[in-house]
């Protein structure tokens, strides 16, 4: 809170440079109307302004523009101001602006201003003429979203959600509903994983055990199966995104703390190889960014074990999924702008971000016979609760089906989509209505964790089946339902992901999966 509110208040102090704010009056050709306030902005069709009377956006085509802010209409330049993540901001942004100026017949300049600074110059290569400028500035997601509530930025990049002092603060000055359905979409996906050196003898590590080695209760590998020696532990730099979500995620819900002597990195490069230079090392490290590092693997009391895969992660079946975000305000952008955030979302730019070693959006299909340790899970489980003939049921309705990697899952102790999910509910309902799946038959599976009553599991598992179906039908604004079948099933406990005896492990097998025939 703080830090958010230091960094905010900085922002105030620059957002009134000549740049971005100046007194311009608007007035209608017959002079009958007249606005004057600060120029905010303007995307080469409507003029945003601070008035008396709140903020306005005026249509640029009614009015003449009067004042030393006034943008140039015969050569106009879409500007872009984009903040927030290095991560994001130093390879996959540009990787994507690149291939977006290389399909629309631009050239795209990089002009580097210093460590933290640069832009974009777009022009048009038929002409050379300048039309649009996208400014970075690589901080953290705490910064981005400050710059964004000082206005000194049109996109945040984010590795996490927004939270809700932030929230509150972006409706309070007129930037909308930030955690609502347009105002954020999903990139694309990373995920932390626990690593160590390549030539570490252990393997694998609980998720009880991570978060004790955290916490400094582990601090022999010894304890877990390795040599008689101390652990060290390497974490990146407190205001990092991706050190509050191991404070979040792993260390919150069974109530610790961390070590006071974890060693800290500014960079995920900087931890990857402080890591594996370190014998008796373990950092949680960002599976784009591993380096020359060794993966462990997740495991449970029960026997499961979870790897971080490129198809794991974007199903949400590995648990430490991180979403990578862009914030988006409830303002018009320039139109190249919105082009390029379009573009974002296309199949050409699926390549573009696994080849910046991050995981895609695009939905892939995964048969049956890839599903053998899941099904091995199944059986497994299976008990009292679970018979022989409930496996059956459901071997025999999914056989015929592959699985979409577009599954769904909730908030902890909540029946609400998380981040992933809602921006997965778009993606599937577009995909819906540009007629992806006509002719074919989509089931909404729903699955539950092992807490309770079976029969009881499989009624939640539907009601969540249930309602995510409904929600993706309802941004599916334009769907024939005719041209597809949609069905849901449940199937509850059933198929377990992960071990119950722990509250990450039930959050897995809380979901919602795609498949389809």
């Amino acid at each position: 809170m703080k830090h958010l509110c230091a960094a905010f208040c900085a922002a105030l102090l620059l957002s009134a440079g000549p740049a971005r704010a100046q007194d311009v009056t608007l007035t209608a050709p017959d002079g009958a109307v007249e606005i004057s306030g600060t120029l905010l902005g303007f995307d080469g069709e409507f003029y945003r302004l601070r008035t008396q009377y709140g903020e306005l956006t005026v249509d640029g085509s009614g009015v003449l523009c009067n004042g030393p802010g006034c943008p140039n209409l015969e050569n106009y330049v879409a500007e872009l101001q984009i903040s927030g993540s290095a991560t994001l901001g130093q390879v996959l942004m540009p990787a994507l602006l690149e291939a977006f100026a290389l399909r629309s017949g631009l050239n795209a300049e990089r002009v580097t201003l210093d460590d933290r600074h640069f832009r974009y110059d777009l022009s048009d290569k038929a002409d050379a003429r300048l039309v649009g400028r996208f400014a970075f500035r690589l901080t953290n997601t705490d910064e981005g979203f400050a710059d964004l509530l000082a206005d000194e930025a049109d996109i945040v990049m984010a590795q996490r959600e927004i939270d809700t002092y932030e929230a509150r603060l972006a409706a309070d000055i007129g930037l909308g509903d930030l955690r609502g359905p347009n105002r954020s979409r999903v990139l694309a996906l990373d995920a932390l994983l626990p690593v160590v050196a390549p030539g570490n003898p252990v393997g694998t590590i609980s998720f009880r055990d991570l978060a004790r080695v955290l916490a400094g209760q582990i601090d022999n590998w010894a304890e877990l199966g390795g040599v008689d020696v101390p652990i060290s532990v390497h974490l990146r730099e407190p205001g990092a995104a991706l050190a509050q979500v191991v404070e979040t995620r792993l260390m919150g819900p069974p109530r610790l703390s961390l070590a006071s002597n974890v060693q800290r990195h500014a960079t995920n490069d900087a931890l990857a190889q402080a890591v594996a230079a370190d014998p008796f090392g373990l950092g949680m490290a960002s599976f784009s960014k591993m380096g020359n590092t060794r993966p462990l693997v997740l495991t449970g009391t029960c026997g499961f074990s979870l790897r971080a895969t490129r198809r794991t992660i974007k199903t949400e079946d590995y648990p430490l999924t991180v979403p990578m975000f862009l914030y988006l305000p409830a303002r018009r952008l320039p139109r190249l702008a919105r082009d390029f955030l379009t573009f974002t979302r296309s199949p050409a730019a699926q390549i573009v971000i696994r080849r910046a070693g991050f995981v895609d959006q695009a939905p892939e299909e995964v048969p049956v016979d890839l599903q053998g340790d899941r099904f091995a899970n199944a059986i497994s489980a299976a008990g009292s609760d679970v018979s022989l003939a409930d496996l059956q049921q459901m071997v025999r309705v999914l056989t015929p089906m592959v699985r979409l990697t577009t599954s769904f899952r909730f908030e902890a102790g909540s029946s609400l989509l998380d981040a992933q999910s809602r921006s997965n509910v778009q993606q599937l309902a577009r995909a819906i209505e540009a007629g992806q799946y006509d002719t074919r038959r989509l089931a909404f599976v729903g699955f539950s964790d092992g807490q309770g009553p079976a029969e009881a599991n499989r009624g939640i598992a539907q009601r969540r089946a249930d309602a995510v179906l409904t929600a993706v039908i309802a941004a599916a604004e334009t769907v024939n339902l005719d041209a597809l079948a949609l069905e849901t099933q449940a199937f509850g406990e059933q198929l377990p992901m992960a071990c119950d005896d722990t509250a990450w492990g039930r959050q897995v097998n809380r979901r919602v999966e795609i498949w389809v025939q």
